[in-house]
Parts: structure tokens; sequence; C-alpha cells
């Protein structure tokens, strides 16, 4: 008589880990936000966190959301790291005000994403570029993380650079535009357009942040930020604080140049 073995290829058990990018729509304490998500084959992971920068529609947030995924992806020097890029709305809302859905992105990553997509998170870092830079460096007022990296933040000043649009020194944005309607001019309500400014956003900063400005950017950021720097650095309710400023370096430095690449790495791998 002839016995065949059921036992099973003990091997075959193991589920075949898988690298993937989906898009998926999240819900956190009632608020809807719609992320990239662009995993290795690990169940457990590291996790970065990141923002685009400033659109006019939209209808370009997941484009802009997979960019920013692939710029920071381009960069990082490890490749075990899970990245998320959130889609944050724009169009529709006064700036700073989408705020919510940034915190929204962070509070599910922290609480829900490990069982949602069925890992474990581990560390989670925030990278954000330029209005992006702007969100992670709020974010870091708010919630605790590994690290935070603002590239070129913004907007710094908007009492001066909503003042200019009004004056017709530059080009009218739908950010100043928003806001003139709604609160009136700099002039008459400097102090609404102050609370948006990343300048009211320098102190209590929960966890260590790395900030990188190209010194050639934009003649608008580069009036302010000699100002945002000295504030942030003056802060007491900080924690770590480090800066790297690129000479001739322009908005999007922390994608092109080498020394803030590797700065940048080097403050993730140390935290």
């Amino acid at each position: 008589m002839l016995f065949f073995s059921c036992d099973k290829d003990k091997t075959k058990e193991q589920p075949i880990l898988k690298s993937h990018r989906i898009t998926k729509s999240i819900t956190y304490n009632n608020i809807n936000v719609d992320v990239v998500i662009d995993k290795p084959a690990l169940n457990e992971v590291d996790v970065l966190l990141v923002f685009h920068g400033t659109l006019l529609y939209d209808s370009n947030l997941m484009t802009a959301a997979n960019t920013t995924l692939d710029k920071f992806k381009d960069i990082l020097d490890r490749n075990d790291m899970m990245i998320v890029s959130v889609a944050y709305p724009q169009e529709n809302v006064l700036l700073g005000d989408n705020i919510v859905q940034g915190e929204a992105a962070l509070l599910w990553l922290k609480n829900e994403a490990s069982q949602e997509l069925g890992l474990t998170v581990k560390k989670i870092f925030l990278g954000g570029h330029s209005q992006g830079g702007y969100m992670v460096t709020r974010l870091n007022t708010m919630h605790q993380t590994n690290g935070v990296i603002a590239n070129a933040p913004g907007p710094l000043n908007l009492i001066f650079r909503c003042e200019l649009e009004e004056n017709g020194q530059i080009q009218s944005s739908a950010e100043c535009t928003k806001l003139k309607n709604t609160y009136g001019t700099t002039s008459n309500n400097p102090n609404a357009y102050f609370q948006r400014s990343l300048l009211n956003f320098t102190n209590g900063f929960k966890s260590d942040i790395l900030f990188i400005q190209g010194l050639s950017d934009s003649p608008i950021q580069m009036y302010s930020w000699p100002k945002f720097k000295q504030d942030v650095l003056n802060c007491t309710s900080c924690q770590n604080r480090q800066f790297v400023e690129i000479s001739g370096g322009y908005h999007g430095s922390l994608f092109k140049n080498i020394t803030a690449k590797t700065e940048f790495n080097n403050f993730i791998n140390s935290h």
C-alpha cells in the first residue's frame, strides 16, 4: 500500500511580499484626503510622509502627489522606506486651512495605517517642498514624529507678498486673492495675513527639523528668510533645528544639490 504525505510545503505558506504603488482615500476624524502609497516588499517599514507644493487646480492633485513622491524617492538613499504622498486640496480653501487634511493623513498613518494596510509602521518622518514645507513645519508644532524635512518652506510672509500684489508690483495669485476676498487688504487686516504666514509658526517644534533653502530662490522668499531663520533659532520651546543653505541654489535645491541630498539622508539615517 502506498502512503502519500499530506504535509504542505512550508515555504508555500509564506505570503509573497511585493512592492507596489496604490492610491487610497483615507479618513481620520471625519476628514477625507487622498494619498499615494509607495510600499517596498516588507511587512515592517519606516515611513516618509510627503507634501507637494502650490497648485492652481485640484484636478492636478494626483499628478503633483505622484511627482513629489518620485522626487523624494529619487534622493532617498535607502529602498526600505514606504513613502506616502498627500494630495491635500488648495483650489477651494484659504491657504493654511488645508492643514486639517495634512493632519488627518499624519494621524491616520500613526493610528490606523498599520491595520488598514496589513503592515507595521515604525518610524515616521515628514518631508515637504515649498507649500509642502509650510505644511510639515506647521504639523511639527502639532504632533511629534521622528523628524521633519522642509525644503524652501513658504509662504513665509503673506503680508509682504500680498501687499506687493495689491500694489501691482507682482502678478496676482489665487492665494492672496482669496485672502483679500475674505479679510480685505493687508493694510486693513494685517493680522489675518500674519496668522497664516509661516513666520507665525516658529515655536513649539515637537521633533527635530531640517530646513533646506537655496539662497538664490525668489526675492519674495529671500526677503523674509533671514527673519524666519532667526526666529526659529531663537525658539526656546523647540527640538533641534538644523539649517542647510545652498549658495547659488534655487527653489528646488533639495532635489538638485548634492550637499542638500546628503544632509537629507544623514538626517533621516541619524534619527
